[in-house]
């Protein structure tokens, strides 16, 4: 696979926002598809201030190529000020997986 393959993470507190997203990102095929774990309780430091809150991790699997398109669209459409952008190289999988994703995240009529 020629292509390199990343998974792009965020994280966002309602489930409706995780679920738009994520949609909003396969429809304009900034990602192949994207997954949303269950809610989770993050503690986390934020602006002097320990905080609690139960958030929505989305996952989303897309191409080196794509990608800062995604993180420009997710930091848009995002409520955070800061949102967690974390990327993550893919460094094996299956090549029938693989090429999916290329082929998902490419810009056409597909």
């Amino acid at each position: 696979m020629a292509t390199e393959i990343l998974i792009a993470q965020t994280t966002i507190d309602d489930e409706e926002k995780a679920k738009s997203l994520a949609l909003g990102a396969v429809e304009a095929r900034l990602a192949a598809c994207a997954h949303i774990d269950q809610p989770f309780t993050a503690i986390y430091r934020w602006k002097g201030n320990i905080e609690t809150a139960q958030e929505w991790r989305i996952s989303f699997k897309t191409t080196a190529g794509r990608l800062p398109e995604l993180q420009a669209w997710v930091h848009q459409e995002h409520s955070y000020e800061v949102p967690e952008w974390i990327t993550l190289p893919v460094t094996g999988g299956s090549d029938a997986y693989l090429s999916w994703v290329v082929e998902e995240s490419t810009p056409g009529d597909g």
